[in-house]
């Protein structure tokens, strides 16, 4: 099961979090969320506390 982990308010800064996670080695989808132009990052549901501490880690850095 996907989970949404992010939701990015750009094509450009999901597109950033996504190669971030797949070069940790993470499965990422990106979905447009509805018509606001925002973009929701899911990853599958085993992975998620993974997920939150790299992404802690790059908002951090």
């Amino acid at each position: 099961m996907w989970t949404v982990i992010y939701i990015a308010p750009s094509a450009r800064i999901a597109e950033r979090i996504q190669h971030r996670l797949t070069d940790e080695g993470f499965l990422v989808k990106v979905r447009e969320a509805g018509v606001s132009k925002q973009f929701e990052i899911l990853v599958p549901q085993s992975e998620l506390h993974e997920v939150q501490e790299v992404l802690a880690r790059s908002f951090t850095e």
